[in-house]
């Protein structure tokens, strides 16, 4: 019970400083990266971007891990999710192993309950997709589309646009 507020001095004054040298190192490599660091995450993504928090707080608090094997281990992270989505944008054979695909959980009035029970959708899930993009009623949607960031896209029967791209490009993903 002695240690629930405070142990040391010299422990704390650690922590502070290492909490702000994690911290400009988190936020150099995110810059340097780029933006795909920062954007709406896949699985890969949000995997990648857990173990960077979970690195830097061990970093922060463990006093047997050093702040050089910690950031060492921070831009490892960072260099290897870059180099993995480099080539995942020019493979496309890679991309589709590590990425999920698209799929299609709605379509013309009707939900596709193979499709949702294959992405663990629920149809309260799509409702509230549609109730956020403020569409009231099923007969107003083209197509729902779960997209592999985890996203679902509601493409209405009025964007003709949007609903020429699903028939044309996307049916394949109804799967």
């Amino acid at each position: 019970m002695d240690m629930l507020f405070f142990d040391n001095i010299d422990k704390l004054g650690r922590i502070v400083i290492t909490a702000a040298m994690v911290y400009i190192l988190v936020v150099v490599t995110t810059k340097v990266s780029g933006k795909r660091s920062t954007s709406q995450l896949n699985n890969f993504d949000w995997i990648v971007t857990v173990m960077i928090g979970s690195l830097g707080a061990s970093t922060i608090l463990l006093e047997d891990i050093p702040f050089i094997e910690g950031g060492a281990s921070i831009v490892v992270l960072y260099l290897l999710q870059f180099l993995v989505t480099k080539y995942a944008a020019i493979s496309p054979q890679f991309n589709s192993v590590i990425l999920s695909e698209p799929r299609i959980v709605f379509y013309q009035g009707e939900y596709l309950p193979d499709a949702m029970h294959a992405e663990r959708l629920t149809h309260q899930e799509l409702e509230c997709a549609m109730r956020s993009e403020g569409i009231s009623r099923l007969s107003e949607i083209e197509a729902i589309i779960f997209e592999s960031d985890a996203k679902l896209t509601i493409i209405t029967k009025n964007d003709n646009a949007q609903a020429n791209v699903v028939s044309e490009t996307l049916l394949p993903l109804m799967r």
